[in-house]
């Protein structure tokens, strides 16, 4: 593994525990040259997934742009990160298993907005803002409008369930 900071090739893995379950190896590495730390990750992955862009535009998926998305999204909600780190993952797993190559943004956009939903409801919000370009007031009042109905139906039904509300 290169060195990010002075880019030499001969870096020592110091530490390796497994995390999100046993789903990657996250591993504590120094720099023989530099004395630099950092920190990787080895995840498993099923298949390269192409994201075809709204232009047409073909990349290689990049797990590290959902991750900062979601980062903006619920930056100060108090949200543990083990969690968002699954919920991201689950993500990857499901596009990964789906049996395409190729990946749309739009549906990428839809599978965070979803699992967002279920995560907290103000980053979902936030994430919405910005995946369905909002432009005006109305749009959000619109879209909270709506997820107002669907929060109110979740509680009724919770208590009639004689969960908590």
């Amino acid at each position: 593994m290169r060195c990010p900071y002075c880019a030499a090739d001969n870096t020592q893995v110091k530490d390796s525990r497994s995390t999100e379950d046993g789903a990657a190896i996250r591993r504590r590495r120094v720099c023989s040259v530099c004395g630099g730390r950092f920190t990787t990750f080895e995840r498993v992955q099923l298949r390269e997934l192409i994201v075809v862009k709204r232009s047409g535009k073909r990349e290689p998926f990049d797990r590290a742009k959902v991750e900062r998305a979601v980062a903006i999204a619920t930056r100060k909600r108090g949200l543990d990160e083990a969690r968002i780190d699954r919920m991201i993952s689950g993500i990857v797993r499901q596009l990964e298993s789906s049996g395409e190559a190729e990946v749309s943004a739009a549906e990428i956009g839809q599978n965070v907005m979803e699992a967002l939903r279920t995560l907290d409801d103000v980053a979902y919000v936030r994430f919405a803002s910005v995946y369905r370009n909002f432009s005006e007031a109305r749009d959000f009042e619109a879209f909270v409008s709506d997820l107002a109905e669907t929060v109110h139906a979740r509680n009724n039904a919770a208590q009639e369930d004689g969960g908590p509300s």
